[in-house]
């Protein structure tokens, strides 16, 4: 077969070397890519958000298959526009894809079939909001309605941080994305992060992971893409992986089918475990990033199946194989991301960062200049390993990291820590 992954960050590279390593792939492009992707497909430097173009890719190479990574390219009708062609891809159309792409179309969707989730109000005027906001009370938490890069949601533990956060979407901050607000109640808990692939109909669990969304350690400093994920996330047990899939996962299936968008594509729950139990944060509707990274390490079977199948509506009779290992990652990023940072600082050392055991490491936001890799982005490399546990993986992710030279970087040094601490407890 011959694949197309559209995206060029670390999810993507992710889905890259997993599908690079399938029997059944005779060639395989990225679009754009990145310069760690280079090494496992060809790049492609086309604009995705340049639809004909991709389409005209498509004919004039005979794709057999499109994988979509980012939302952003969801969101914008891609995968809509690749079927409308002739084309086969997996993700998820513009309008099952509102799940992510408008967080007020979620949580109505919820409320409307008695789906676990934080109490809500819906605002597309900042007086209203601010209104409700002294009304409520902090700590509470304002969502952009739309697509924010994972950097539209602000936990305000005061009503001051609340009230700044109303200003700064209704200034304008997230473009149209933060034109309303949604203002949820803030819940207390663990944070876990959910992963089913879908058809329309069914829903395949696949592996859990928990994200580390804050910049800095100890969990501080301003929300970002993500920082660092590990698999399996201890929290979500068995019986509380059923739960999910039961209260969450398919009666979400079951309403998008009743509307008239069956949603295709893996869905991404982000679940918050609460003392009455788990409630839905909000739904993606594609893999994470980091979580893909850490998923795609864990898992034993051929992923192209598995993802023709989730486009095919054939995943009745299917089932996927993963290993026991634990899988980490970790971020490392440009000084400044989240905020302002630069580009073009060179990284060395990667090469002997990856001869540590069981290390692989995934490039976000990397290019290539003069044949050396410099840094592109504000998530610029994912760290990864495996390990029998997460303090194991833990440890090889850092040594590896301890043989990078990038001057400009920096990482979070305790991903993984409510996993260690478990497994310390646990002795």
């Amino acid at each position: 077969m011959k694949i197309l992954v559209i995206g060029s960050g670390g999810r993507e590279h992710a889905l890259a070397w997993k599908i690079a390593a399938s029997p059944l792939v005779t060639r395989l492009w990225c679009l754009p890519g990145n310069a760690g992707i280079a090494r496992d497909a060809e790049c492609v430097p086309l604009d995705m958000s340049d639809h004909p173009a991709v389409i005209d890719f498509c004919g004039n190479n005979a794709v057999d298959f499109v994988v979509v990574g980012p939302d952003a390219a969801i969101a914008a009708g891609l995968v809509d526009d690749l079927n409308a062609a002739g084309f086969k891809a997996f993700g998820p159309t513009k309008a099952a894809g509102r799940l992510e792409s408008s967080k007020n179309f979620t949580k109505a969707l919820c409320r409307a079939n008695n789906i676990p989730t934080a109490a809500y109000e819906h605002f597309s005027s900042a007086d209203a909001a601010r209104a409700y906001i002294r009304k409520q009370g902090a700590p509470i938490v304002v969502k952009a309605d739309g697509l924010a890069a994972g950097k539209g949601v602000i936990v305000a533990m005061t009503e001051a941080e609340a009230l700044a956060a109303v200003d700064m979407m209704f200034g304008g901050s997230f473009g149209a994305s933060g034109a309303e607000v949604v203002i949820e109640e803030f819940m207390e808990g663990e944070e876990a992060s959910f992963f089913a692939l879908c058809d329309g109909e069914v829903a395949l669990p696949l592996a859990t992971a928990q994200d580390h969304k804050r910049a800095f350690d100890g969990d501080k400093g301003p929300n970002t893409g993500g920082m660092g994920a590990y698999s399996p996330a201890p929290v979500m047990t068995e019986a509380m992986c059923a739960r999910v899939m039961e209260e969450m996962i398919k009666p979400t299936l079951r309403a998008l089918k009743e509307m008239g968008c069956p949603y295709k594509g893996v869905l991404f729950a982000g679940v918050m475990i609460t003392r009455d139990g788990p409630k839905l944060v909000e739904y993606n509707a594609r893999f994470g990033d980091p979580e893909c990274q850490v998923l795609m390490l864990r898992m034993m079977s051929d992923v192209v199946p598995a993802l023709i199948a989730s486009a095919d509506g054939q995943l009745k009779n299917f089932s996927l194989r993963w290993f026991d290992d634990a899988a980490l990652t970790v971020i490392m990023a440009t000084k400044g991301y989240p905020g302002e940072y630069g580009k073009g600082s060179l990284i060395e050392g990667l090469d002997d960062a990856a001869k540590v055991e069981g290390v692989e490491i995934f490039h976000a936001g990397t290019a290539m200049k003069d044949g050396r890799i410099v840094a592109n982005g504000g998530r610029v490399l994912n760290v990864c390993a495996l390990g029998k546990n997460v303090t194991e993986a833990q440890a090889r992710a850092y040594a590896a990291i301890d043989r990078i030279r990038w001057p400009e970087g920096f990482c979070r040094r305790d991903i993984g820590w409510q996993a260690v601490k478990r497994e310390q407890e646990a002795g």
